[in-house]
């Protein structure tokens, strides 16, 4: 039956210990590192003072540096004077790289030396001492209270490496502002340095600008001589060839801004006769379409609009008008009729000789005309053989003329360069002006003590929290209650304080707080098997003097005062602690019973201060574990629970032995010590699956020795409180 029950109590340990495990790593990150940070809160706390002090100390000690700035505006570029399409560029992605050109160029070597020059401090002793610029260096030597002037090209370099050592330039964000800082333990020195600064970087900006200015002037004067030369060159050439081949071009025309390029005098010819040719074409076809009316039937349009032919024919119509009244009166041959008759006839014979007089005029005109276009015809075949023949001959000249026009284009546009940059180098604009000049500071710009202590402090913390969390790491003991169940896995009976007078002394005041915490195991206890109080139990510990023993001292007290009849065996027979507490000899013990013997009255001893009676462990055998190996430790107990209520079995610690596991599966359960602030966790868990292997049913942990100052915040109140209510309740009482 204790098999049974021993093998389920260790499943169940067992899986309460992976379920610990499970809940550990479940627990946020932010209570394990403020449980961390009060549990080594006076670590972090005295890093935060140390760390404080020496922030303190040091910015006391340090020399007052003082910064002066200088304001100045760079624009992208200087106005333009000479362009007459706008004053101002439009900013580009390009002005971010100028920009940062710029900032280099202010903290450049040769403007850092000429600033040194202006100021004159290659040669001022002060300014190096200033800076503890000191060297072994020959240039440094004094003599007479000066320098020697063969060193001057070295102090030179070492005075502007100090000066841009402490020169900062701040650009303001969104803006063309600069802010040039110059820091020294000078104020006025400091100012200076900011302004002269400034005014020489303007300065050299303006050189530049002459030196370029200068030197394109001298390239493009070189090259307009060149192009020039090139120009008058190409241009004989052309004329040369034109006189050679007969070509004749007249002049360009220009007109409202524009300008055409020279034409040949042919062209202009075979335009003009092409403008004849066309209008000569147009009266012969008049003319002949005339001709062609004239020979048909009926009159002409022209002899319609002759006004003799309608005269005539106007007299004839009235003579046949009279003619036909005469026919209706008379017989022809009647005289009047055959007068009139006559008349006719005679009208008719001048309209038809008229008529063709017309015809003939028409004819010669249009022969006329006719020759006029085969003579234009062949006017303009002549000319566009002659123009033929000049295309052919023109293509050498358009070769040289292209040639001229290139020159010539290219000799104009460096001309009009050269104007642009005499006159942009004779005006001198600057892009760079000081807006504000640099004064005297009258507070020092560090050391500030105020940013100092912070960061001090932020050091202190950080420097603290690392203390804390490389102690955490190295400290694996259980400093809380609460860290029991999740980091071993066992049921937590009770927390045992830590006592510095002798346990036993402790135990006989029912008032101390030591009786109170092993009154609440023994009540955590009582629920530990459906019968109460196991009859049968030991108590173990990882290793020796973790408090196992005075809670087999304090549980066989507390279960004494509740009248219950109890008996304490020392079954540590390596290290025995129990005849000590009870003031006798171990000559007689558990070994004599186990070695054979079976009086067990005469190996009893009375506690009768705590109510009762203990077993000592007996003379030391050779072996212990040989001894326990045995059935007589089982017999033993039986025997006891047949006398006493209940036995309790002070054993040894489990690790290295293998006493503790052969006690542990002869009794109902064991009981666990862990030593607060004291013991490692990993120890401790291997010990426990030691005796979980064994299939031994561990009831519960207390936790001994345990400090509630060490404790992070929540326990340190809530045990102080307990421990201590009673007595100052009573001393008030008083």
């Amino acid at each position: 039956m204790n098999s049974i029950v021993s093998k389920l109590g260790g499943d169940t340990a067992l899986a309460a210990l992976h379920q610990s495990q499970s809940e550990e790593a479940s627990i946020p990150i932010l209570r394990q590192y403020l449980r961390m940070a009060m549990r080594w809160r006076y670590v972090i706390l005295g890093a935060v003072a140390i760390c404080f002090l020496i922030g303190l100390v040091v910015t006391l000690l340090m020399t007052p540096q003082y910064t002066a700035s200088s304001t100045i505006e760079i624009s992208r570029e200087s106005d333009k004077v000479t362009d007459l399409q706008g004053v101002e560029r439009d900013a580009s992605i390009a002005d971010q790289e100028f920009y940062q050109t710029q900032y280099g160029l202010l903290q450049s070597r040769s403007l850092s030396e000429r600033v040194a020059a202006e100021l004159k401090l290659i040669d001022s002793p002060k300014f190096f001492e200033m800076f503890d610029a000191e060297s072994e260096d020959p240039a440094f030597k004094l003599v007479n209270g000066r320098f020697a002037p063969a060193g001057r090209a070295t102090r030179q370099r070492v005075a502007g490496e100090i000066l841009r050592k402490h020169l900062s330039v701040s650009p303001t964000r969104l803006s063309r502002l600069v802010d040039v800082s110059f820091t020294s333990p000078d104020a006025a020195f400091s100012a200076k340095v900011a302004n002269v600064w400034a005014q020489n970087f303007i300065q050299t900006n303006l050189d530049r600008k002459i030196q370029a200015t200068s030197y394109g002037r001298n390239l493009l004067q070189g090259q307009l001589a060149q192009l020039k030369q090139k120009l008058d060159e190409s241009q004989r050439q052309l004329v040369s060839y034109a006189s050679h081949a007969k070509i004749i071009n007249l002049p360009a025309q220009s007109g409202s801004g524009e300008s055409s390029a020279e034409r040949s005098i042919v062209v202009d010819d075979l335009a003009a006769l092409n403008g004849a040719l066309a209008q000569a074409t147009a009266n012969r076809i008049a003319a002949q379409t005339r001709y062609e009316e004239s020979g048909k039937a009926g009159a002409s349009a022209q002899a319609l609009s002759n006004t003799a032919i309608n005269g005539l024919r106007q007299r004839r119509a009235e003579l046949a008008a009279e003619y036909q009244r005469l026919m209706t009166q008379f017989e022809p041959g009647y005289p009047a009729a055959d007068a009139v008759k006559a008349q006719i006839d005679q009208l008719d014979s001048s309209i038809a000789k008229e008529e063709g007089r017309v015809s003939n005029s028409q004819l010669a005109d249009y022969r006329q005309a006719q020759e006029q276009e085969q003579a234009l015809k062949a006017k303009v075949e002549q000319l566009k053989g002659d123009y033929l023949d000049q295309r052919r001959r023109s293509i050498q000249y358009n070769i040289y003329q292209q040639e001229v026009d290139t020159n010539q284009a290219l000799y104009d546009g460096l001309l009009q360069r050269y104007k642009e940059i005499g006159v942009a180098g004779g005006v001198g604009v600057n892009n760079i002006a000081v807006v504000d000049p640099a004064q005297a500071p009258k507070l020092p710009s560090s050391p500030r003590l105020l940013i100092n202590l912070a960061i001090a402090i932020l050091a202190g913390l950080g420097i603290g929290a690392a203390l804390a969390f490389g102690l955490e790491q190295i400290d694996e003991g259980i400093t809380d209650p609460a860290e029991v169940k999740r980091a071993l896995g066992l049921p937590l009976l009770g927390s045992i304080p830590k006592v510095d007078a002798a346990p036993r002394d402790i135990l006989l005041d029912r008032k101390s707080d030591l009786v109170d915490a092993y009154l609440a195991v023994q009540t955590n206890l009582s629920f530990s098997t459906d019968h109460g109080v196991p009859r049968a139990f030991a108590v173990t510990s990882t290793r020796p003097s973790e408090g196992k023993s005075t809670t087999c001292l304090a549980l066989a007290s507390t279960l004494a005062r509740a009248g219950k009849n109890i008996i304490l065996v020392d079954g540590d027979m390596r290290n025995p602690s129990i005849h000590q507490l009870g003031g006798v000899a171990n000559r007689r013990g558990l070994s004599n019973f186990l070695s054979g013997e079976d009086d067990i009255p005469s190996l009893l001893f009375s506690m009768e201060d705590l109510g009762f009676v203990a077993m000592s462990a007996g003379p030391l055998p050779p072996n212990a574990a040989e001894l326990l190996t045995g059935d007589r430790l089982a017999h033993l107990i039986g025997r006891l629970l047949e006398t006493y209520d209940h036995v309790i079995i002070d054993s040894p610690p489990v690790m290295g032995l293998a006493d503790a596991a052969l006690i542990a599966t002869r009794v109902e359960g064991v009981i666990y010590a862990v030593e607060s602030h004291g013991i490692r966790t990993n120890l401790v868990k291997d010990a426990i699956g030691r005796l979980l292997t064994a299939n031994v049913r561990i009831i519960g942990s207390v936790l001994t020795k345990f400090d509630a100052k060490k404790a992070h915040y929540g326990y340190g109140y809530g045990y102080e409180y307990g421990y201590s209510y009673g007595r100052k309740t009573e001393a008030q009482a008083a």
